[in-house]
Formats: C-alpha cells, structure tokens, sequence
C-alpha cells in the first residue's frame, strides 16, 4: 500500500529515514513529509513509534480536484457507513494548495457536507460535529489539482501524553527529536555519554532524549488502553500486538537506562513544570533539575564527554537577545571543549551569535517559525567563529571562515603554507565567497570550487557534501595533464601545494579528500592506481539523494557539469516517456522519475553502472515496472527498437570500445546515433544531445535532413564551470513531420 506521512519542514529526510526502520518498503522525502509504501501493518507502527511525524493517515481515495464541486463529487463516492457509524463525531482536517480552492476551513466544509448528506439521504439521520474530542479524524488534502482523503489514525503525534504543565513557548515534541538525531544523540548515549540542556524550560529535550536512549515507544501513553480511533477499519488485534511488544520494550529499556540527564533553568517556573513532566513520564530517577543561570553552569559531576542541547528563547512571546546566545556558546564551549552540541536557534543571525563553529546548520520548522538547528561536532575546534547556514555559505566557509587571518598564521589554525599554496587558498576562498550567494540560492550541494584557475596549478577541484545526519564534506582532487616542458618534480611540488591549501581551506583530514594523479608514461601522461575502498557516499542534488563514489574510479558517479541539463530535463519529464542513452549511473533518470514521468528507461552497456542506477532509483523510491534498466550495445538496441519517447537525453562517450559491442566513436557516427535516436521520438518529442569532446562538431547539414537542432550550449551551463565553456557541447532535436 501507499501512504503520506506529513512532518514539519525540515523534518523530511530523517523521517524518511525513519519509516524505513519501521519497515516500510521505500520512502520518499517530499515537503512537509514522506510517501512510503509497506504492508497495511506499517501505519499502526508509524502511530506508535514515529518520533516525527505529525499524524499518521490512511488513505481512502484520491482523485483530480480541480474545484469545489469536483471535491464535493470525491468525497461523495466513498461509502461513508463502512467507516463510520451514524452515532459518531467526527471532523474534517484540511491542508489545501492551489488556485483554484484556496481555503482549508472552505475545503473542511464541503466535505462534511458530502458525508452528512449522504447519511440523510439514506436514512435521515447523521453523525455530528466535534472539533473538540472527535470519534473519527478525517484528513483532506489537496496539492497540485489532485485531493486525497485518508484517516487519521491518531491525531496530532507530537503529543506524547506525559505533558502535565506546558511553558509560554513550548517546543513540539517532534521538532525536539529532531534537534537529538540531528545531533547524534543515540550514538553519544551509547559511547557513555550525558546530555545536558542548559536553558530546560518544561523538559521536552530532557524526556525526549531520555525516551530515546531507552526506546520508549512515542505513542505508548498517547491513548492509553483505548483505542486512538473509532474507525470502523481499524484492526483493534493487530494494534494490541503491535502495543505489547512496545510496552515490553520498553520497560526493558528502562531499566537499562542510565541516569545522564541534566537540566537547568533560571525560571523557577520552569524547572516546577520539567520536574512534574518528568514524573508524569515515569523518569524522575534518571533526570536531574536545578534552577540557575547559565553564567553559574557547572559541568555534571561524572560526564566527560556528552551533547549539550538548547531551545533559547527566539518568538515574540519571549526575548530573543543576541547577548543571551553569546553568552551560551561562550558558557559551553569553555566548560565542555569535547562535546557535541545541538543548538535551536530562532533564525540565522541569532545562531550567528553563538559565537560556534557549525558542522552544519539545518533549517527545522517549529509550528510556524522556521528555526535554524546549529549542530557541532566539538565545541573547541578551533577559534570562535559565527556559524551560518550550510545554504548561505559554502562547505569550505562551514569547515574554516576564510575571513581574516594569514593562511600562514600559526594562530589562525590553519595549516603553514608556502607562497604557492597561500595564494591557491586565497584563489579558494575568494572563489567560495563568489559561489556562495549563487549556492544559496539554486540550493547545490556538489559544486566545482577550484578549475586550474592558476595555471601553474593545474587541478580541478569538486566539493562534495554527504546528505544526511553526518553532512561530512569531501573534496575530489584531479590533477590535469602538465606539459612535456615542465619537470616531474615541480608537479609534483604544485600538486602538493595545492592540497596544502585545500587542507588548509576545508580543514579536512586526508581521508576526507579523494585525489586522482597523472602517472608520466609513453605517449603521454596517464592516470595512476586509484584507491579501492569501495565507499559510496549519499548526496543531494536538488529532491534526488544520489551514490557516488570518490575514490575507487576516475568518474564519481555524477558529472557536476550536467547539473543545470539534469534540471532542464527535470523541467521537462513531468508525464512524458522518458529514455536516457548511455545512462551512466542514472542521475538523469532519477531526476525525470521524481519530475513525474509516465516511464523511465536506462540503456548502457555496463553491468556495474545499471546497478548503481537502480541503487540510484531504490534510493529515491523510483522502483517497479515503470523504470526499465536495459544493458545493451546502444546503438543495437536502438535499431531494434520501435516504441516512442517523449524526451530523449542522449550523452555518449568521446570513444569506447568493448568485448561485446562494437567500438564507438562520437565524431564519425554521432550522425547516425542521432538518426536512430529521433526516430524513436514521438510527435513533439525532444532529444537533448551532448559530449563533452573538446573538437567535436557537429555535421549540421546531415542533421538538418532528419532534424530541427539548435545548440544550447552557452545555457547548460551554472556559475561553477563558467571558467571552462568548453567542458561539453549540448544541443536539443526536435523530429521532423514524417
């Protein structure tokens, strides 16, 4: 079965991750929630041990709603008897987007209209209306012209049920779990550490945290013993199983819980309503609260090493003062220079004021206010810094601020650099301060950053940035070809110089930086060995979590450069029959499936890059009948081939050749590769054709005979390779009538 499961934003990827634990068969983050698919055993599961998600639905019917009367019509055609008896309350949640029905509270009311009505009709009577204490949640939501009606099993699941006496401003259970995974809380609780929240409030990052290291079920206390729905559909027996072995798991839990709680407040206030929290939860022995400022902080008798999480003040119910986030990272890094900290701050200039330096920063919604979630990986590494969000500033601005200080400063921190390597740095840095507005706006996350920008310096230098709750960053190194003129040892000497800077720069251990040498042999400079550590890292570009892998290949596993193509094709996938020739690892294809085309096929002649494309895909929920992986010979297959294709992306290799296929070479049959391929176009069909060999043209008058072409060259390209227009050539095809 399918199913939507709605979060607050920036809570889609650790969700996803999520309902993945709980047995779903693939999940896909999209905003404000995760579509997932697993056994109708799934969503009892999600009511009971999802951390973060804000409800937990069951779909009944979707169909095209492209104004009231359709929505009235939709709702109508469900048999509302077999979910609810005529004695019952219910009420209607809506979430609406779109033109054409634009309010939620509007949306609500004709599909309780729909329902009441087709009571009366068949037996004059009708259940009512309860806003407050409903038998039945009925959840609408309507996105893009098309409506879904689900259940809701459970209401709101931020609500755990210990919450005895809230604060002026309190912090959604969900979004406090979020701030602990984000911050690597299960792991520093299972290598013995403590967690410490110095401004506490009512204790929500306390229990929280607590519930977690003990794997307490979220959803045990929710509803008690009674049912969390009266829906006729819900199956009482699977939920009562599903509950004991949650009770069970938990009291196992507690008692191997370790008592490694502590808060602090400077509202008495405060600290009353955490303590009659903590008890309501049944965690009084293991979580400490006193009452105090955070200039008098001490560090917790018998905690080496732990996180420090926070929810400062920031709405307009309370003070948001800059003074007060300096004085708590100045406070935490003093005191506890080993540990980590997970830091929710109320917008970006007052994590600013923390004074911290971020392994990342992370948008998070909590209710209406989007909050920025400061997350660091020691609090002594290195001087005080003003942290920014990983969107506004490049990886190397996150890993080491470039502004002030000599690159050959001991006390700057950074590495002792020779006049060489300080002016590669000063070209790094200067070029992640020019990329930095452009990255924060298109949201990319792999970027070239450096491009034999000095010549002498012959390298190109791609950031790569891990997607997910490590957020570690990478750089891959390849070094280009010196001339015959220039000694082995002075390249070698650049070379090394260059990776001082980027060291110096990203401040990143060596592990963490992949680097492709050129080897002098006969004929010319070739590549060396490379490494074998068979690592593949996750990344994102734009929706699409993509594997590649630095170090065991020349190719990553996604060309940088087709960045601003991928997009294009993005733009155009919506419904179409898609096919990419000489798939490679299925980037492409994995941004037309999540743009929403009828089909995908991938053709390549490589076992090894198929099965990386259909990781590509299981990784982006793109599975099933609809997305062919085909290993072929290309120019075989297209001329047996005889279905259509809407949009074609074709990128062959300069030359290749093979055991099983013929050898290819893309200047002497790009003419008749291309006249396969638009033969295979359907009417109105575009083909996006590209290579990237540097002397490379095109026959225009043998194309101009089968089809329209114009090259697009100058428009495939983003602000991180414009030093190099001629890093590929692209043009788009249309067939011609007949």
């Amino acid at each position: 079965m399918k199913f939507f499961v709605p979060c607050a934003k920036g809570l889609e990827y650790l969700l996803a991750d999520e309902v993945i634990a709980l047995g779903a068969e693939h999940a896909a983050a999209a905003v404000a929630g995760v579509a997932f698919e697993g056994s109708s055993r799934l969503p009892y599961r999600v009511l009971l041990g999802s951390r973060l998600a804000s409800r937990a639905l069951w779909p009944l019917v979707e169909f095209d709603c492209p104004d009231q009367d359709a929505l009235y019509e939709g709702a109508g055609s469900i048999d509302w008897s077999e979910h609810i008896d005529i004695d019952s309350r219910f009420v209607v949640d809506a979430t609406v987007s779109g033109p054409t029905i634009t309010h939620g509270h509007y949306a609500a009311l004709r599909v309780k209209d729909a329902i009441v009505d087709q009571f009366r009709m068949r037996s004059g009577d009708r259940p009512s209306i309860d806003t407050e204490a409903p038998d039945l949640r009925i959840n609408l939501s309507i996105r893009k012209g098309r409506a879904v009606l689900s259940i809701d099993l459970g209401g709101p699941l931020h609500r755990r049920g210990w919450r005895t006496i809230q604060g002026s401003a309190p912090l959604k259970e969900t979004v406090a779990a979020a701030v602990l995974l984000r911050g690597g809380w299960p792991r520093v609780y299972a290598e013995g550490g403590c967690l410490l929240d110095p401004m506490c409030g009512s204790g929500t990052l306390l229990i929280e945290a607590a519930e977690l290291a003990a794997g307490i079920a979220p959803g045990l206390r929710r509803h008690g013993e009674r049912l969390p729905t009266a829906w006729k559909g819900f199956d009482a027996a699977l939920w009562h199983g599903e509950r004991q072995q949650a009770l069970a798991a938990a009291e196992h839990g507690r008692h191997r819980l370790r008592a490694c709680f502590h808060g602090r407040d400077i509202d008495p206030h405060a600290i009353r309503a955490m303590r009659a929290n903590v008890e309501a939860a049944g965690l009084a022995e293991f979580i400490v609260g006193e009452c105090g400022d955070i200039v008098d902080l001490t560090v917790p008798v018998d905690c080496r090493s732990g996180l420090v999480v926070c929810n400062p003040p920031y709405d307009r119910r309370l003070s948001a003062d800059p003074g007060l986030y300096r004085e708590l990272g100045s406070t935490v890094q003093r005191l506890l220079p080993d540990w980590r900290a997970a830091i929710l701050a109320g917008d970006r200039e007052l994590a600013r004021a923390t004074g911290l330096r971020a392994r990342k920063v992370y948008p998070i919604h909590n209710g209406a206010i989007e909050c920025a979630l400061l997350v660091c990986d020691r609090l002594d590494s290195g001087d005080r810094r003003r942290s920014e969000t990983a969107g506004d500033r490049s990886a190397g601005d996150l890993a080491g601020d470039s502004a002030g200080g000599s690159a050959a400063d001991p006390a700057s921190g950074r590495h002792l650099l020779d006049e060489g390597a300080t002016m590669v740095a000063n070209r790094l840095r200067k070029n992640l301060r020019a990329l930095a507005r452009w990255r924060s706006r298109a949201g990319v996350e792999c970027f070239r950053v450096y491009d034999a920008d000095l010549p002498e310096y012959a390298a190109a230098i791609d950031v790569y940035r891990e997607d997910g709750d490590a957020g570690r960053v990478f750089l891959h190194v390849q070094e280009y070809q010196a001339p015959r003129s220039i000694p082995e040892a002075d390249s070698r000497r650049r070379l090394h110089a260059l990776l001082a800077a980027a060291r110096s720069v990203f401040d990143l251990p060596e592990s963490q930086i992949a680097l492709k040498t050129r080897t002098r042999a006969k004929g010319g400079g070739k590549y060396g060995r490379m490494d074998h550590r068979a690592e593949l890292i996750v990344v994102r570009e734009g929706d699409a979590r993509l594997r590649v892998n630095l170090f065991d290949y020349l190719d990553t596993g996604l060309f940088l450069d087709h960045r601003p193509l991928r997009r294009r094709l993005r733009e155009q996938a919506g419904e179409t029959r898609f096919l990419n020739l000489f798939a490679y690892t299925g980037a492409a294809t994995v941004q037309a499936a999540l743009a929403g085309a009828r089909t995908t096929t991938s053709v390549d002649l490589s076992a090894t890059y198929l099965e990386w494309a259909a990781g590509n895909l299981a990784l982006n929920a793109c599975t099933g009948p609809r997305h062919r992986l085909i290993q072929a010979d290309v120019m075989t297959w297209l001329a047996a081939e005889r279905d259509q294709y809407d949009l074609i992306f074709c990128d062959p290799p300069t030359f290749s050749n093979s055991a099983r296929a013929g050898d290819f070479d893309v200047q002497a049959q790009h003419v008749d590769l291309l006249r396969r391929a638009c033969a295979r176009l359907a009417p109105g069909g575009v083909l996006l054709f590209s290579n990237n060999y540097r002397r490379f043209r095109l026959d225009d008058q043998a194309v101009a005979t089968f089809a329209q072409a114009r090259e697009i060259s100058t428009d495939s390209l983003d602000p991180d390779f414009a030093r190099n227009p001629r890093i590929h050539r692209v043009w788009e095809l249309r067939a011609m009538p007949g």
